[in-house]
């Protein structure tokens, strides 16, 4: 038994259904979870281990919906920093393509740290190209000693060039070996039990990867085993075109024909969806995970997330992939949700004078995007709020700072209208990850080290 009690809070903002935020209060963890929140002499007074909070304010750890670690190795290659999704693609698949086991282990490291630094403490991973031998367990393994949380999706593609797939044939499988490894790996590491470390997710990579038989059978698998299906929809206008020619349907009549719709489902992006396809999310429980910083990069388009979340879609934030992105920063994430949606208030011709015209997403309603909302659409109750019985997940950030100078009145608020900071604490169920801002669990200059190098022998060939 471990037990932790952190006070003198000075702002905790909980996420719970009341969306309460506690000034001067206290936490007691006990074994990784919740046992009790309220004042300091309410609480138990024999923890292990006890932590002074002033002045700091302390959030629910943030939910990570989509990612893809392995594109830490490939951040601003010259040839694919101006092009669209498609070339985007083309460019770097011959560089991913020769990738190993070592380079997936430090890659998923890399992209940790950098998560857990931006207050992440579950993150959902899209692996999808398995060359020279590297497998999902690289990425499990090596997520293990960094101590988040991970929800490491299989992905496939099974749909090469010679069948009128995007990628080339050299990174794709065969649907047999696809589905077979995806039930290796749910049977030895899924774990759906409250506080799980590792969940399985299948996820074919997106609908001009993979033939129609493997969405439909990977459906199947996934619902024998009751876990999710995660894949790339809607993300550009090329998609749109190639779903229709290719299958006579737009990219959401599509997962519809191969039986992707349910409270099991989420997609990543949704950019280029309209208003009879959200209310279809909303009715049949399909999350989102919204990621407005690659779509920014790489032109693709504006998530219309206000009418998502109006009509009750399951949102999160996604830093996807650190070379579409070039980053990953999911604080930051949340704040270019934030800034990107009033972009699109703005160009949808809205009034701000206008009475009937939708608020401007709040600072308050990006921050639960980015734990409630994710938590949610990972199918986790676990996790996402500060609450008693829930994991004992959550961030702290010193206030007294430059960065928050002048805004204290409302350090809520701060934390995503201000610039985006590293996190001074991080706990993943009770654990210290990050402490005074750094890592616990690694040493991050020789990481930096063999990342750079293994970028370097990738990109020179």
């Amino acid at each position: 038994m471990s037990t932790l009690l952190l006070k003198n809070i000075e702002v905790l903002v909980t996420m719970d259904d009341q969306r309460r935020e506690l000034k001067n209060t206290a936490v007691f963890i006990k074994d990784g979870f919740i046992q009790a929140i309220g004042e300091e002499e309410d609480l138990p007074n024999n923890a292990d281990q006890v932590l002074d909070l002033k002045g700091h304010i302390v959030f629910p750890g943030l939910v990570n919906t989509h990612h893809h670690f392995y594109q830490t190795l490939t951040r601003a290659v010259p040839k694919a920093q101006d092009a669209n999704l498609f070339n985007w693609l083309v460019t770097l698949y011959p560089i991913w393509a020769r990738m190993t086991p070592e380079d997936i282990r430090i890659s998923t490291q890399t992209a940790l740290t950098e998560l857990a630094l931006s207050g992440c403490t579950t993150a959902s991973d899209h692996l999808y190209l398995f060359p020279n031998g590297s497998k999902l367990d690289d990425e499990i393994h090596a997520a293990a000693e960094v101590g988040l949380r991970l929800h490491a999706s299989r992905g496939s593609m099974s749909l090469g060039q010679s069948k009128g797939g995007l990628p080339p044939d050299s990174v794709v499988n065969t649907e047999e070996h696809i589905l077979k490894d995806s039930q290796r790996l749910i049977e030895t590491y899924h774990d759906p039990k409250p506080g799980s470390m590792v969940q399985i997710v299948l996820a074919p990579c997106s609908p001009f990867s993979v033939t129609t038989e493997l969405m439909r059978q990977s459906a199947d698998l996934a619902r024998e085993y009751g876990v999710q299906l995660h894949t790339h929809l809607a993300e550009t206008q090329d998609e749109e075109d190639f779903c229709i020619d290719m299958f006579g349907h737009r990219p959401v009549a599509y997962m519809q024909e191969v039986n992707w719709i349910g409270k099991d489902v989420w997609f990543a992006h949704s950019v280029h969806v309209n208003h009879d396809e959200i209310q279809l999310y909303a009715d049949t429980g399909c999350g989102v995970a919204h990621c407005p910083g690659s779509n920014m990069r790489l032109g693709s388009g504006i998530t219309p997330i206000l009418e998502m979340l109006s009509k009750g879609v399951d949102v999160g934030i996604g830093v996807d992939g650190s070379a579409s992105n070039d980053s990953s920063h999911l604080l930051g994430e949340a704040r270019l949700a934030m800034l990107l949606s009033r972009v699109g208030a703005g160009l949808s011709g809205a009034s701000r004078s206008n009475e009937d015209a939708p608020p401007l997403m709040s600072a308050r309603q990006a921050l639960e995007m980015a734990t409630r909302g994710g938590a949610r659409v990972l199918g986790r109750e676990d996790i996402g709020s500060l609450e008693v019985g829930k994991c004992a997940d959550l961030i702290a950030i010193d206030l007294n700072r430059v960065d928050y100078a002048g805004a204290l009145h409302d350090p809520v608020a701060a934390a995503l209208f201000c610039s985006p900071q590293k996190v001074d604490l991080n706990f993943v169920g009770g654990k210290i990850i990050v402490k005074d801002g750094q890592m616990t669990n690694l040493d991050v200059d020789q990481l930096v080290k063999k990342h750079n190098q293994a970028a370097e022998r990738l990109l020179n060939g």
